[in-house]
């Protein structure tokens, strides 16, 4: 008997963010073809896809000129490094485009193939820095709680989620963490935003009092926490982070995988909160994930010492495979070339009403306690709304929404109870409505089902 592609997979596929013996038992949603920002299933039936795959693919799916450049770029030079002094034109092009749309100056970039790599290698590079300039000892890093970096091992230390610790033996001694900046679930009672955000940063001076400044190497921080629960820091906070870390001498990493390429209004999110990082990386949207590429912006001052230092050594002992890769470096700068052509960080900005006052209205709803974003990023905080005092985690309401929405052909993501959405940046008003009402729907259903548990 020929089994189901469900079947198939459940045999032979680990799967990432899952239950994996759950998934035994239930077998995969299987996408077979996608147009814009609809997918559709092995047995026909159409989702949008609200959270662009995995916060990536922004031009939607189906975008010829992105296949054909890759095409013609696979004809003419599939494959080569960039080792040993060799280079090749797409590589070039695309690393100039970057430092020319940088949100602060940057001086070089290197290029990795995902998000997690490249905060991987400014872990090491920010060693190699400190070691470059007589300081050896700044070797600790600090990030937030519930922060997402990546799946490496120094990144999983970095990421502040109890996931990528639990029995990998994680994280790394020297790799700090501390408060979510976020209001609503860390505030004390009484206790404003200004007031909140003024406390945390005293929280992060004691730390590095504590642990010695001179022991530092660098802060990680994501403009806006996407896979921690769409968290925006309140107002003046990265403002004053940025002073603790300038008097302190640690360099500022900044993580934009999620949120770089107009993803919350600004071509980058360090423009939209006022971050200017020593290192900036990115990926996903790079290439609106069509092809895989993370790209690490760094600035002068970095440069050089590493430049100087790999002199002294006779060689720079840092290199990957697929670094600069030639299709991915064409097809992300065609993405690049897209992205200029829709003035695509100001479309969000004109869409950011109707989806973010779309899911505002939400907050009428009875499980609905909070929602956060910007732009065309949003996190809905699913809780008691009266109280706004959280569900009992056995009953994984998020969850449950989360299925409950994919039954009625809507592809959210579950973070623990906030349903994050991060549809691609080619939605237009009329399919953000359609998700608005797919969702009140999702809600009500989830609702009825909570109201049973609790019977």
């Amino acid at each position: 008997m020929e089994h189901s592609f469900g079947e198939r997979d459940a045999r032979s596929v680990i799967h990432g963010l899952t239950n994996l013996k759950l998934h035994a038992d239930r077998g995969a949603t299987v996408i077979e073809r996608g147009q814009g920002v609809w997918v559709t299933d092995n047995h026909g039936k159409n989702y949008i896809e609200a959270m662009s795959g995995l916060w990536c693919i922004a031009l939607g799916y189906g975008n010829e000129r992105l296949a054909e450049v890759a095409a013609r770029q696979m004809k003419a030079l599939a494959y080569y490094p960039l080792t040993n002094h060799k280079s090749h034109p797409p590589v070039i092009e695309l690393a100039e485009e970057l430092l020319s749309m940088a949100p602060v100056p940057m001086s070089k970039v290197w290029f990795a193939s995902t998000g997690s790599e490249a905060n991987d290698c400014a872990v090491r590079l920010a060693w190699y820095y400190w070691n470059a300039v007589g300081q050896p000892q700044k070797k600790k890093f600090i990030a937030h709680k519930l922060a997402y970096h990546g799946n490496t091992v120094a990144t999983a230390s970095l990421s502040g989620v109890s996931y990528a610790h639990e029995r990998f033996n994680l994280p790394l001694p020297g790799f700090l963490h501390v408060t979510t900046p976020h209001h609503m679930r860390h505030a004390q009672p009484g206790e404003s935003e200004e007031q909140f955000g003024n406390r945390l940063i005293a929280e992060i001076e004691q730390l590095i009092a504590r642990e010695g400044a001179d022991t530092i190497a660098a802060f990680f921080t994501e403009p806006v926490m996407a896979a921690g629960g769409i968290v925006v820091p309140p107002k003046g906070y990265f403002e004053r982070l940025h002073n603790v870390l300038f008097l302190n001498d640690i360099l500022l990493v900044c993580d934009e995988v999620v949120t770089a390429f107009g993803r919350i209004g600004d071509m980058f999110g360090a423009t939209a909160m006022g971050l200017k990082p020593d290192m900036l990386v990115c990926a996903k949207a790079l290439s609106s994930a069509y092809i895989p590429i993370s790209a690490l912006l760094m600035n002068e001052r970095i440069y050089q010492a590493i430049a100087r230092q790999s002199d002294e050594l006779g060689v720079f002992g840092l290199t990957m495979t697929y670094s600069g890769h030639p299709v991915a470096a064409a097809v992300a700068l065609e993405t690049l070339k897209i992205y200029d052509e829709m003035d695509i960080a100001a479309r969000v900005r004109k869409l950011e009403a109707p989806f973010l006052g779309g899911l505002n209205r939400l907050l009428e709803h009875p499980l609905v306690g909070e929602v956060r974003g910007r732009g065309l990023l949003a996190g809905v905080e699913l809780c008691h709304a009266e109280t706004r005092l959280p569900f009992d985690p056995k009953h994984k309401a998020g969850a449950l929404c989360a299925r409950i929405a994919e039954e009625q052909g809507l592809i959210v993501r579950a973070i623990g109870d906030t349903i994050a959405f991060c549809p691609p940046l080619i939605i237009n008003e009329g399919e953000i409505g359609e998700m608005l009402r797919r969702l009140r729907i999702a809600l009500d259903l989830t609702a009825a089902e909570l109201a049973k548990t609790a019977a």
